[in-house]
């Protein structure tokens, strides 16, 4: 017999083994494609004997040791951040405002994995999200604070690149990495960018009103230095007084003139472009009205048209179900009429035989009754129909009415009355009942009487034999 020792010691040794082995496998993690696996605790030592924070994994799996490891997983998703920034200032010293959305993500590059292990595990999203745009934030004031309104403006993909190298540098230092920037639009509260739109037509209007200040100004030295030579040389320098007057005079004419000149020119230029951009928009709206007109026609036209048909289509179809409905219906009524006369015949013939059957079962039992004899059996049913026979008999001249009979009676030679003789008439005016029952082919029986002869005394049997004797 086996030693008990060694057998719970088996035992024993095979149930460690395999608590071990499900340790094993409930400590074994896989890491998913979106996730970063963060392992921490005792991970081992850097290159230069420094103790690691985490080991961070992105796909495969890895062993995690219990009591002295533990993990957490890190998001991949892209977070998408949206910076309002207002009021920056530009290095104009000029305030814009610059709305946008930037999509940040947790890098999986080895060393920034690390950095987002040791600066975003345990946080939630909506932390992440508020320490990306605090970032985010400051590098887009510094990158705006070194460029001008034109140069933001203007060039578009200088400014991204600016903002998207400063963001992500700062970015990768909390283990994130920039995947996309969207400037949506950029505004200032001094019109400031509005204003250079306008710079290119306010330039010619400028260019006029300096023109015309600068004539002005020599005009007024022209009058001064008259005035001073007409104080100086006051009897010999009048008629140079007056002809310098008349020239100045002369020059503010002239520049009054083409001042006017250039303006009416500028005036003739933006009416006639205003008449041609009316002209060409009601040109337009007429040629836009016209096609409206037409697309209208045209679909009015096939509403109608398509209408009639549908029309025409639906009327077809209702006829050809009303007519298909009323074949049917006949169809089911014929039917129905056809069943019922089958079944109410049906019905009769049944009744009539089962009538004939059991007249027939009747005469079978009179039949028997007569002893096997037709013959006999036929005068048992005489004799019990004897009594109506003679009813219907005696009733022929029942219902004869006569109002009033005069007899004129003046005797026989035999010595009878003839009233008497009329009343025996009257009764042998009834049909015999052997002549009854011959005439429908039956013979009445012996019992009931037999056939009286003709006088002579000679029977018809006798008479018929004497035929044929003759013959």
């Amino acid at each position: 017999m086996d030693n008990p020792f060694v057998l719970v010691l088996g035992v024993a040794a095979a149930l460690f083994l395999f608590m071990l082995l499900i340790l094993i496998v409930s400590r074994f993690r896989k890491c998913p494609s979106d996730k970063i696996m963060v392992i921490y605790g005792k991970v081992g030592s850097n290159s230069d004997g420094t103790s690691r924070s985490a080991r961070c994994i992105h796909g495969g799996a890895s062993f995690v040791w219990p009591v002295f490891q533990s993990y957490q997983y890190l998001d991949l998703t892209p977070i998408s951040i949206s910076v309002d920034l207002r009021n920056a200032l530009s290095r104009q010293n000029i305030r814009i405002d610059v709305p946008s959305r930037f999509t940040v993500g947790i890098s999986t590059e080895q060393a920034i994995m690390q950095n987002a292990a040791e600066r975003l595990l345990g946080l939630r999203l909506n932390e992440i999200q508020e320490l990306a745009k605090d970032i985010i934030l400051g590098q887009l004031r510094l990158v705006i604070a070194t460029m001008d309104i034109e140069e933001i403006n203007a060039d578009r993909d200088k400014f991204l690149l600016a903002v998207s190298g400063n963001v992500e540098t700062e970015l990768k230092k909390i283990g994130l990495r920039l995947i996309n920037v969207n400037v949506t639009d950029i505004n200032d509260e001094s019109g400031y960018i509005d204003a250079l739109g306008k710079e290119a037509a306010a330039k010619a209007i400028n260019d006029a009103k300096r023109s015309v200040a600068e004539k002005d100004r020599d005009g007024a030295i022209g009058e001064a230095n008259a005035k001073m030579d007409q104080r100086i040389r006051v009897s010999d320098a009048n008629a140079q007084a007056i002809q310098g007057e008349n020239k100045a005079m002369a020059d503010i004419s002239q520049s009054n003139a083409t001042r006017r000149e250039v303006e009416a020119d500028a005036l003739r230029r933006a009416t006639a472009a205003e008449k041609i951009a009316a002209a060409n928009a009601l040109h337009d709206a007429y040629n836009a009205e016209k096609a409206a007109e037409i697309a209208r026609a045209d679909k009015e036209q096939a509403t109608l048209e398509a209408d009639i048909l549908v029309k025409t289509e639906i009327e077809r179809r209702k006829i050809e179900i009303e007519a298909a409905a009323e074949a049917e219906r006949l169809k089911i009524k014929a039917r129905g009429e056809a069943e019922a006369i089958y079944a109410k015949m049906e019905a009769e013939a049944r009744g009539i035989e089962a009538q004939l059957l059991k007249q027939a079962n009747g005469l079978a039992e009179i039949v028997n009754a007569a002893g096997g004899n037709p013959s006999e059996a036929v005068r048992l049913m005489v004799a019990d129909k004897l009594e109506e026979l003679v009813k219907i008999q005696v009733s022929a001249i029942s219902n004869l009415k006569f109002d009033k009979i005069t007899v004129w009676d003046g005797g026989s030679k035999d010595g009878s009355s003839s009233t008497a003789n009329f009343a025996s008439s009257l009764l042998k005016s009834i049909p015999p009942l052997q002549d009854v029952f011959a005439m429908a082919g039956l013979e009445l029986p012996e019992y009931l009487g037999k056939k009286a002869a003709p006088e002579g005394g000679k029977t018809e049997e006798a008479e018929n034999s004497k035929e044929e004797k003759n013959a």
